[in-house]
């Protein structure tokens, strides 16, 4: 009788990308570098490295072959580096082996009293252990597609009527919902939502502004629309050809009400933009009420978070209904990489704490991680982790450290999954656009990264021979446009995709 819901992930989101101010051609230089000695192509990286606009900044650069073992480059090697999202490698190569590229998160629901006929005589509890896939983006855009899955299933059940609250108990994860060392400035974009044991639409209400010709009006809609939320418009509308779109939204902190503002100009498109929510489980409580109401299951209580109910629940004495079951590990690594997803990459850190220490909070999940690179070999004191997505500067990691890291995934069974989750150089991901028409293209997969004064790029190339290698190339501390440093990151992808091995004479 019970209903087991998956869901399959289908949108990336893309990851925080600096205004570009500048536009480079990356040109393929295939003859020029197809066969090259070790210490040449050490020659060519380091000219490339010798950029005068990164006089003030500190590269960090590691490139190893897995098949021979051996190091084509080091630079500052066993310094420490902000990763920004390189450091979602770590993450993610850490749950796909302590979790399993199988596992799944288990949402469970509980009737809190008597079934009566088609009454449930009590309160419907949503029992959350952190699945971050519960959201519109697996479904074409239908966010309410699982809320009101849940609804049918309370159907099939005979329930049309809940005299009690719809409580969503979140006590499995801590009530830190923002990393450490994230800027403040941060937390109304979608890149900083908060993490909880419950979530729905990636934490985040959406945002569509557009011009109505009729109306001569600028027009913001957002949903889900529930109570508590409130968009206020405040968007000024200009002539195309005296003003263009800048579009800001702002949440006031420890409430949920959101400002749109900025200009938006009479000609330009639709645009969709998202705000982060304040208290997540309370917000999908509100949404699934809603669903229910709206399927036509009578509630005659209120949704609440479990923190604002009275009293503790006792499962022993509560009726399990049915569960949802998210999709596999390796479906939802995909949306952390290839997207840079900071919301799963954090909820995924403290679902490490949840099943190997008891726990969900990102100290637990630290905790665990590090056990686990000590015993692939990684020194864990090189590896300052302050959160799972590397959104917080307080990050710190050598450039060795994850070539080590790229080294272990490669000889391990989770690296079909952990290869797979990469974006891959000119066709997908927040790699989409980069290193197209090279021979890069296709051919390497790696992670990008960017926060202020940090870009990263990490994973794999193959060389034209086919070798495969490992490579970790970071720069802080630049002061330069990003797509300076991209276009040396690039260059140094494409001369290695070109290589080819010529022995001294």
């Amino acid at each position: 009788m019970f209903k087991y819901f998956s869901i399959v992930c289908c949108l990336f989101i893309s990851e925080i990308f600096a205004q570009d101010t500048l536009k480079y051609a990356i040109k393929d230089t295939t003859e020029e570098y197809e066969y090259l000695t070790v210490s040449e192509l050490q020659d060519k990286i380091t000219s490339l490295l010798s950029d005068t606009n990164f006089y003030t900044a500190n590269w960090g650069v590691v490139i190893r072959s897995l098949k021979t073992g051996e190091y084509l480059y080091q630079k500052d090697e066993n310094k420490l580096f902000t990763p920004a999202s390189n450091l979602k490698l770590f993450t993610t190569a850490a749950g796909l082996s302590l979790l399993g590229s199988g596992y799944r998160y288990t949402t469970n629901i509980y009737a809190d009293g008597e079934i009566n006929y088609s009454t449930l005589e009590g309160n419907l509890i949503v029992q959350g252990t952190g699945d971050p896939t519960i959201s519109g983006r697996f479904y074409s855009g239908n966010i309410y597609k699982v809320f009101d899955d849940w609804a049918d299933s309370l159907l099939e059940l005979g329930i049309t009527k809940i005299k009690g609250n719809i409580i969503g108990d979140d006590d499995l994860f801590d009530e830190k919902g923002l990393g450490e060392g994230w800027s403040w400035d941060y937390e109304t974009y979608w890149y900083a939502a908060q993490s909880s044991a419950i979530s729905f639409n990636d934490n985040c209400v959406d945002i569509t502004i557009y011009y109505d010709k009729k109306l001569d009006s600028i027009i913001v809609k957002y949903s889900p629309v529930v109570k508590g939320i409130v968009v206020i418009n405040d968007v000024v509308p200009v002539s195309p050809g005296t003003g263009s779109t800048d579009i800001d939204v702002y949440r006031e902190r420890g409430t949920n009400i959101i400002t749109v503002s900025g200009t938006f100009s009479q000609g330009s498109d639709t645009l969709k933009t998202y705000a982060t929510v304040f208290n997540p489980t309370l917000f999908a409580m509100m949404v699934f009420k809603d669903r229910l109401e709206k399927k036509g299951i009578k509630v005659l209580g209120y949704a609440i978070d479990i923190d604002d109910y009275n009293k503790s629940i006792d499962y022993s004495k509560t009726q399990f209904l049915f569960s949802y079951y998210s999709p596999y590990l390796f479906e939802i690594v995909k949306v952390i990489n290839k997207g840079s997803q900071n919301f799963f990459a954090e909820q995924l850190l403290k679902t490490i704490g949840l099943e190997k220490k008891g726990f969900g909070s990102v100290e637990n999940g630290i905790l665990a991680c590090k056990e686990w690179f000590a015993e692939i070999g990684l020194n864990p004191d090189h590896i300052l982790m302050a959160d799972g997505s590397g959104l917080s500067h307080l990050n710190r990691v050598t450039p060795k450290q994850i070539v080590l890291l790229l080294r272990y995934m490669y000889a391990s069974k989770n690296f079909g999954a952990f290869f797979s989750s990469l974006p891959i150089a000119g066709v997908d991901g927040t790699l989409a656009r980069r290193m197209k028409n090279t021979r890069a293209e296709n051919s390497v997969r790696a992670k990008t990264g960017f926060i202020g004064f940090t870009r990263s790029l990490s994973g794999y190339a193959f060389t034209a021979e086919g070798e495969p290698l490992a490579f970790s190339l970071i720069v802080n501390n630049f002061n330069v446009p990003v797509k300076l440093a991209e276009n040396i990151q690039d260059s140094i992808c494409i001369l290695l995709s070109n290589f080819k091995r010529k022995h001294s004479e």
